[in-house]
């Protein structure tokens, strides 16, 4: 009696730990299989909540071209103006859904874009066991990136990395082409400079410097030659330095050689849109927009 006692008494709480456990093995069954027959919504996204503008759940970028990602992405929504947000989202594979409504899903649930009238955004979705990519693009983005220049710029920066298993450099060339699509069609903020690519060569120097720099020249030339038959008075002395026109002191070149580099600085000594003045630190969720239409473009690899 008393052995059988004992016996039952250390079992209980064998049995105990062993019923808990089969009730949260349950409980957490019932959750999944919950999930997985819940009905399919395109406004629904079927990855995570966001935790900035990149997300890799294929752990494929690395963590400083990540972080130089989330950079230059933040930046460009702080600089844009309206603000465009761009996002991107690593998967291993959308599994029997079609990329296409698989990235609409997402764009639409993760409500990329701000929830004013005027919302531009975008959604680069890779996934890599499938090796299939989309973009979509939001309705209020479509003329600066048609499906057409989706298309190409992919085909030109993505798909030539992914080849070589360069996934990281691949969607980070390709933000690049799609932040600087949108800065050539016009999307910069006047209060901040942009550098852009330098593409030929073009001497920096706008029209309005240059016609400003003959204006001043032909005045200047004026007044010698109506001054030239009596020689430079001493007001002309005083006036110009003391040292005239041809001496290394004259106001001429300063004035020429001032226009001139006023006229490159416009453009040749402003700040990067990708520089490392901000971050993805403190990253506060996408503005609540999800916007898309089904623009964009995709394909394979």
């Amino acid at each position: 009696m008393l052995t059988s006692f004992l016996m039952n008494t250390n079992l209980r709480p064998v049995k105990l730990k062993f019923s808990l456990l089969a009730a949260i093995l349950f409980s957490v069954a019932s959750v999944a299989v919950s999930q997985t027959n819940a009905p399919w919504s395109q406004n629904v996204s079927p990855l995570p909540d966001p935790t900035g503008f990149v997300n890799d759940y294929a752990g494929v970028i690395d963590a400083a071209t990540r972080q130089e990602l989330e950079t230059k992405l933040k930046n460009f929504t702080e600089t844009s103006n309206p603000r465009v947000e761009i996002a991107v989202a690593v998967v291993k594979t959308t599994g029997d859904r079609p990329i296409f409504d698989y990235s609409l899903a997402v764009s639409r649930g993760w409500k990329i874009g701000s929830k004013l009238v005027d919302n531009p955004s975008a959604l680069l979705l890779v996934a890599i066991d499938d090796r299939k990519y989309f973009t979509q693009v939001s309705k209020d983005l479509e003329d600066e990136l048609p499906d057409g220049v989706v298309g190409s710029l992919q085909r030109q920066y993505l798909v030539p990395e992914f080849k070589k298993g360069n996934y990281a450099k691949g969607i980070s060339d390709t933000v690049d082409a799609y932040i600087l699509a949108v800065r050539e069609k016009g999307n910069t903020n006047s209060n901040v400079a942009v550098k852009t690519p330098v593409r030929g060569g073009s001497s920096g120097l706008s029209f309005t410097s240059l016609f400003c720099c003959a204006i001043i020249i032909l005045v200047i030339l004026s007044i010698i030659f109506s001054r030239s038959k009596g020689g430079p008075t001493k007001g002309d002395r005083d006036k110009w330095g003391g040292g005239g026109f041809g001496g290394g002191g004259g106001a001429l070149p300063w004035i020429i050689g001032g226009i001139l580099s006023s006229g490159g600085s416009s453009s040749g000594s402003s700040t990067d849109w990708g520089g490392s003045s901000g971050g993805g630190s403190d990253w506060g969720g996408f503005g609540g927009g999800g916007d898309f239409g089904g623009g964009g473009a995709g394909g394979d690899w």
